[in-house]
């Protein structure tokens, strides 16, 4: 069996292939690593580009678009391998980028997920909001990270090179146990993409596995290369997703107060767009709100198989704060700061 496998999900996605595949095939040398492009039935000239120019790629064509989620689910069912990384299209990786979360997740089998520092591909001193130095989340669902709290990132100093557990770890290049992904369930494809690895790491926490950052692995991801910062779409589905995932996920007893607060949270939002005049951002949030609704009979089953398996109710790295009120009103907008109030 393959040590490990990178898996790139790719849609027309040609340009990011030729400026992004060289360094990962460059720095992914390590015995057992194996490459893999998997193509979500893309337009452009992606799989000719991956057969001509990286004939040492495995190329993996799906039959349509299936998003983010779904696409690695089939993806991943077609690959044989201890660990998998699914890997976005726009990462530089760095030399070795995989030797330290191999040699951890093979050192303590009780972890099982890791991500690497991610670092901006831009400004390379900086932290990448998709991930930074590993994810946690509030009280009522709001994601944040050792180097990104909304819209705060903060410059790499080395203050979050410790490695800890977190509560989540990006989708931007996440390393699991492809067993263990399998086991529970994988990506929830109904999501189509954001928030998905979000639900697949508390699926995992709920269940008594551990998850970690390695600092001293880096990439460096451009982010936003699919739907840009605040597009309407994107903020669909965030917010939806964001709810389908904490009614898949959160204890009986706190499902109803927190579903009431993230309802004043979501109007709440959608006003200051109002004021902005973004009227397309509005509509996003309350159409996302609709659909959750019209969905959630579809996930009671999901619910209910979810919290039968829970073993961990209370998860440490789900801090039990509102981090707009700590963030937004009482200025405490980096994850160093946060932690001097909590911990």
């Amino acid at each position: 069996m393959i040590k490990t496998a990178v898996v790139i999900l790719n849609w027309n996605g040609e340009a990011m292939l030729r400026q992004f595949l060289p360094s990962v095939i460059a720095s992914s040398c390590e015995e057992g690593t194996v490459v893999y492009v998997a193509d979500n039935a893309s337009t452009d000239g992606s799989c000719a580009v991956v057969e001509k120019e990286f004939p040492s790629v495995h190329l993996i064509r799906l039959d349509k678009n299936y998003g983010f989620a779904e696409g690695y689910n089939r993806a991943l069912q077609q690959v044989e391998a201890e660990y998998v990384v699914l890997l976005n299209s726009d990462v530089e990786v760095t030399e070795g980028w995989l030797r330290d979360m191999v040699a951890y997740m093979d050192t303590h089998p009780d972890t099982a997920a890791c991500q690497p520092k991610i670092l901006s591909y831009r400004h390379r001193n900086m932290f990448e909001y998709a991930g930074a130095s590993g994810g946690f989340m509030d009280r009522y669902g709001y994601p944040f990270c050792r180097g990104r709290v909304f819209d705060v990132v903060e410059e790499d100093r080395g203050q979050y090179d410790e490695v800890i557990p977190v509560f989540w770890a990006t989708g931007a290049a996440l390393m699991i146990r492809q067993e263990v992904y399998q086991k529970v369930g994988g990506l929830d494809g109904r999501f189509f993409a954001h928030m998905e690895e979000i639900d697949l790491c508390w699926r995992l926490r709920s269940q008594g596995f551990q998850l970690v950052c390695i600092p001293s692995s880096k990439v460096y991801h451009v982010g936003g290369a699919t739907l840009k910062k605040e597009n309407p779409r994107k903020t669909f589905l965030n917010f939806r997703n964001n709810l389908l995932m904490l009614y898949k996920n959160l204890p009986e007893e706190e499902l109803a107060s927190v579903m009431r607060v993230r309802t004043f949270l979501d109007y709440c939002a959608a006003l200051v767009w109002l004021l902005k005049g973004d009227w397309a951002n509005v509509k996003a949030v309350c159409e996302a709100r609709k659909e959750f609704h019209r969905l959630r009979p579809q996930f009671a089953a999901d619910r209910r198989q979810n919290l039968a398996n829970t073993v961990l109710n209370t998860i440490p790295e789900r801090w039990g704060f509102s981090l707009i009120w700590q963030a937004k009103i009482k200025g405490r907008n980096t994850y160093s700061a946060l932690f001097k109030i909590f911990h």
